[in-house]
């Protein structure tokens, strides 16, 4: 059963006049591909995806590599940048910022962060959202914070502190990273998740459980009841994008081996990462065709 969580998001905007129906684009993480840069990136449209979501390379040589590929294969990139936790807070806040500074120079469509850490202060993590706030307004390239264990939004209410004091904190949403964090799938905690759905611009899209981040396998029936739970939430945010007229992005992301689960002694895969992120985006599709 859709929930009050859902009412609520379809109740609190004008529901959308079509706009949208071709704006969802749909990005392929390279996390654990082998192969050259171009490889993946003719994989990911061979696979019927519009773009790539990849760390952004120093070395500004792999960065034409990058830039390259994308232009041959037609494909739009969403790049990734972090804190560097290791350094002293103001060496990472300024690598930070330089590193921000070179995924913008390459025009991205937009940048997901890893921003900040669980072990800094509130003003620290907040140094880092509002110097990439600045960065974004001053380059008109969104850059979105993801919910992520390790970061300021490791939680879903320390997330929601963050978001009482910063109006432009914008968010990428993955939020099988809270089921683990929270062990549950947050199905009593809708008050707190409207608000985050309400920030969130980008979707990071992997289904975790009570106890671990990503399932073994989507297709297994016995993860029926996380997959939907997750489904329901993603296209809280896919309906909040459309009614605000803005073009919604998605990034599959199941990962591989050791976050992909794997047989003991040998670390074969309990699945096929790439195949599970077809899956989850073919999901994705059907969910969007009935919304229409």
């Amino acid at each position: 059963m859709k929930n009050l969580f859902l009412s609520f998001i379809f109740s609190f905007f004008l529901i959308g006049k079509g706009y949208a129906q071709n704006q969802t684009l749909f990005f392929q993480t390279d996390w654990g591909y082998n192969g050259s840069v171009e490889e993946f990136i003719e994989k990911a449209k061979i696979s019927g995806y519009d773009g790539i979501e990849i760390w952004i390379p120093v070395d500004s040589k792999k960065q034409d590599i990058i830039s390259m590929a994308l232009k041959k294969f037609d494909m739009k990139v969403i790049f990734l940048c972090g804190t560097n936790n290791s350094l002293p807070f103001k060496e990472s806040l300024q690598e930070y910022k330089s590193y921000l500074q070179k995924a913008i120079d390459q025009k991205p469509l937009a940048i997901n962060s890893h921003t900040g850490s669980d072990f800094l202060s509130f003003e620290q993590n907040m140094a880092f959202i509002n110097a990439a706030n600045k960065l974004s307004i001053a380059s008109n390239i969104p850059i979105y914070h993801e919910t992520h264990r390790g970061r300021f939004s490791y939680s879903l209410p320390e997330t929601n502190k963050y978001l009482e004091k910063n109006s432009n904190l914008k968010l990428t949403l993955d939020i099988s990273h809270w089921m683990v964090v929270h062990e549950s799938l947050l199905k009593n905690r809708e008050n707190l998740l409207e608000q985050v759905v309400l920030k969130s611009d980008h979707i990071h899209a992997r289904v975790g459980f009570e106890e671990g981040p990503q399932v073994n396998d989507p297709s297994a029936p016995e993860w029926k009841t996380a997959l939907h739970r997750h489904l329901d939430i993603w296209e809280a945010v896919i309906q909040k994008k459309w009614n605000e007229e803005q073009i919604v992005t998605i990034t599959t992301e199941f990962g591989p081996p050791n976050y992909m689960p794997t047989i003991p002694f040998t670390e074969k895969p309990l699945s096929d990462q790439w195949e599970n992120n077809i899956l989850i985006m073919n999901m994705l599709k059907e969910r969007i065709k009935k919304m229409n």
